[in-house]
């Protein structure tokens, strides 16, 4: 019942990307204080869209809480480049395989987003937006993953779960714009390319009854 709909999300990824105009609105303000003159090391991340029922799903995941800048937040399956990747897009496919069971040749790949760097572990990180043939079957990676949250695309896009949140960061305290539906929180990188990625998806997808 879709497939108009991903006709037209094919289309519109061949143009040009709404890019950091589009990323910057969900950007914490406290992005500037993690400002770094370092090489960024490259990571891939997958947007991956999925119909369930009668509704399109994107599906995140909630990082296990580990000494690090991004512990338990919410994120794009994905992970940093090795050498072994061809490419960028094997990066997200092998990550969010390795993550949360998405079969790599399950995906059909539709194309990538604006890169963003992520100061505060930099990394410069690539989306990749791919269409799941079918329902997955998610099997976690405990170690790295604590669980997967699966949204539908419509709530994404609703303006009632975008507000601002205050967040704690060592000595620092900030708001942030966050997405919250179905009471979690995305915030920061995740939500700048989801913002982006939402921007493009927004005029298309209110053309259809879901």
């Amino acid at each position: 019942m879709f497939a108009d709909f991903f006709e037209l999300l094919k289309t519109e990824l061949k143009k040009d990307l709404p890019g950091e105009k589009a990323q910057i609105k969900m950007a914490p303000g406290v992005r500037s204080h993690f400002k770094t003159s370092a090489k960024g090391r490259k990571a891939g991340v997958l947007i991956l869209i999925y119909q369930k029922e009668q509704n399109l799903y994107v599906s995140f995941i909630q990082r296990t809480e580990y000494n690090g800048p991004h512990s338990g937040q919410i994120s794009f399956p994905g992970g940093k480049s090795e050498k072994s990747d061809k490419d960028i897009v094997e990066t997200a496919l092998r990550e969010s395989n390795e993550e949360i069971g998405i079969k790599p040749d399950l995906v059909e790949i539709y194309g990538q987003l604006t890169p963003l760097h992520i100061p505060i572990s930099n990394f410069i990180v690539y989306p990749v937006i791919g269409i799941y043939e079918r329902v997955p079957e998610f099997v976690i990676d405990p170690a790295e993953v604590k669980n997967v949250i699966e949204v539908k695309l419509i709530d994404l896009i609703d303006p009632k779960y975008c507000t601002t949140k205050e967040f704690n960061y060592g000595d620092l305290s900030f708001m942030a714009p966050i997405y919250n539906p179905n009471n979690i929180t995305i915030w920061g990188a995740t939500a700048m390319i989801l913002s982006e990625f939402l921007e493009i998806v927004r005029n298309n997808y209110s053309k259809f009854q879901v």
